[in-house]
């Protein structure tokens, strides 16, 4: 038995080594110009904001159009560099999950019927890398040495790209239910020759990142942070949602009969609440595609400088000792 956690703990031993050497020479190297380097954890709900889902009324932007039901959580790291106090580059990785589910709209009788009678849903978890330049305008306004009790508000804007894969709620007849993937059903006829306009997207797309924040250091090396972070994207998908209904008659051509099936029932759900609804309305609005669709977050930042005249933050992050 103890050689076999002398097995586990001497890799894991030897990765903290190895690691906390490559955090110390690169933030040696880093701030030999007097720049300083930051590492961090982010955590808090994102939101998303498109064609599905949403609040009462017309369909709006932002916070208006949020659905708190919906909330889901957003997790994240990042490394900033900071060659003055007053600007900072940012690395960050997130991952997320956005849902849209038109059935929880509440409804006030108005423009918002459309959306709740039409009853789709869909779900995706996000996977997003983006770097940024982060900008601290009251640092001119600081007349004391020192980061402890500082309150830096910022604001951010960078360029990324983000990974995410629509899925469906699919009730089979059995009377159960599953989650399937979206794309491949071609719901508003994607790669159809018939609608030569609507091309198959891509699940990877382009984003840019922009929003506000404000850290407060509780030690010379470490704070704590709040941040609002918004992603304007260049697609209308990300729920699978964007134009207008097809001929359902479409799916037995291009699809198999298990998928056109399922195509039938996920491009056209009015059915589910109102049975006179007995057919898709053809060429009739199903999506917006004249706004693309849009997310962010509300996050709780944690991080901690390294190097500088910091250095207290590595013994912070050394290996446990083993017995």
């Amino acid at each position: 038995m103890r050689t076999s956690v002398l097995r586990t703990v001497r890799p894991i031993v030897l990765f903290c080594f190895v690691t906390l050497f490559s955090i110390r020479s690169f933030s040696q190297s880093i701030t030999l110009a007097n720049g300083k380097l930051e590492v961090g954890l982010g955590l808090g709900p994102a939101f998303f904001l498109g064609d599905l889902g949403g609040n009462h009324g017309k369909g709006t932007t932002f916070i208006k159009d949020v659905n708190l039901p919906l909330t889901k959580l957003s997790k994240g790291v990042f490394i900033n560099f900071f060659p003055a106090e007053w600007i900072g580059f940012r690395i960050a990785a997130n991952h997320s999950q956005l849902e849209g589910i038109d059935s929880l709209i509440k409804n006030t009788g108005g423009a918002e019927i459309f959306r709740k009678r039409r009853n789709l849903t869909f779900r995706s978890n996000v996977t997003e890398a983006y770097v940024a330049i982060e900008l601290y305008p009251t640092f001119f306004m600081e007349k004391f040495d020192g980061l402890i009790g500082k309150l830096r508000p910022y604001g951010i804007v960078g360029v990324g790209a983000f990974r995410y894969n629509p899925q469906g709620l699919y009730f089979e007849p059995s009377g159960s239910s599953k989650w399937v993937d979206l794309r491949p059903l071609k719901l508003e006829g994607q790669g159809m020759a018939e609608y030569p306009d609507r091309k198959p997207y891509n699940l990877t797309q382009i984003e840019i990142p922009m929003g506000f924040g404000a850290k407060y250091y509780i030690k010379e090396n470490m704070y704590i942070g709040f941040e609002i972070l918004h992603r304007k994207t260049f697609t209308d998908y990300v729920d699978d949602v964007s134009t207008r209904y097809i001929d359902p008659a479409y799916f037995d051509v291009y699809l198999t009969p298990e998928q056109a099936m399922m195509a039938k029932q996920l491009a056209f759900r009015e059915d589910f609440n109102n049975p006179q609804a007995s057919r898709p309305y053809i060429n009739d609005q199903r999506g917006d595609p004249k706004d693309n669709d849009a997310f962010f977050s509300s996050i709780i930042r944690m991080g901690w400088r390294l190097g500088g005249s910091n250095p207290g933050v590595l013994k912070q992050m050394r290996c446990p000792v083993f017995y």
